[in-house]
């Protein structure tokens, strides 16, 4: 018995309406994680916030809980990078390149309340729980990473004092993580105005002043 000739076609991707159900779901999800919290986010929940006639329609697209939460972190990490990236690269100096990033983190927070929300449960909920998530807590390390030799650069140029890099920055994320916690329980909270303090702090602490 003969195989079939190729016919030279590939498989197709999502379609347009695929893609359009797969987004809606990912907001739905974003959603009701920032305002139930990770734990009480059910596939149920989301599918009522999607406006789903059942939760099979999630199924269908996800293979699982792990998967649509895969999905949730990679849309809010590309929308941080698309926002605050531009906003440092606008800037030549090390002391302004490390203040766009403290105050973009929170005028993001401000613009898109539920996505940083949404991304801190995520993240703090799934440490060793979800293998799945190994690979974006191995990226978010080389990240910090990235942004420790940039401190470096900054000590080696003069324009930062003396300190431990590593220490300096786990200080900077926990200190914006922190307010996107806060912001959670206090929606009247100026997480503008936080990123300003913040990035005076932060300037102060860094800056090598005579």
């Amino acid at each position: 018995m003969q195989a079939k000739p190729s016919t030279g076609k590939q498989k197709a991707g999502p379609s347009f309406t695929e893609t359009g159900r797969r987004a809606q779901i990912v907001a739905a999800a974003i959603e009701t994680i920032a305002e139930l919290g990770y734990h009480r986010a059910s596939f149920a929940k989301i599918a009522e916030s999607a406006g789903l006639s059942s939760t099979g329609m999630i199924s269908y697209h996800f293979k699982g809980r792990g998967d649509l939460m895969r999905e949730v972190v990679t849309e809010v990490m590309q929308l941080a990078d698309g926002y605050v990236r531009p906003r440092i690269e606008a800037h030549e100096s090390y002391a302004a390149r490390l203040r766009a990033s403290i105050e973009g983190n929170l005028d993001l927070l401000a613009d898109h309340p539920k996505h940083l929300v949404a991304l801190v449960e995520i993240l703090s909920n799934l440490r060793g729980e979800d293998p799945g998530m190994l690979a974006f807590l191995d990226g978010s390390e080389a990240i910090l990473a990235q942004q420790v030799e940039q401190i470096r650069k900054a000590q080696r140029a003069g324009e930062f004092r003396a300190f431990d890099p590593w220490v300096m920055m786990r200080a900077i994320r926990a200190s914006i993580d922190d307010v996107v916690r806060r912001a959670t329980h206090d929606p009247g909270l100026d997480v503008r105005a936080a990123g300003r303090e913040l990035a005076d702090l932060f300037d102060r602490a860094t800056r090598n002043t005579p």
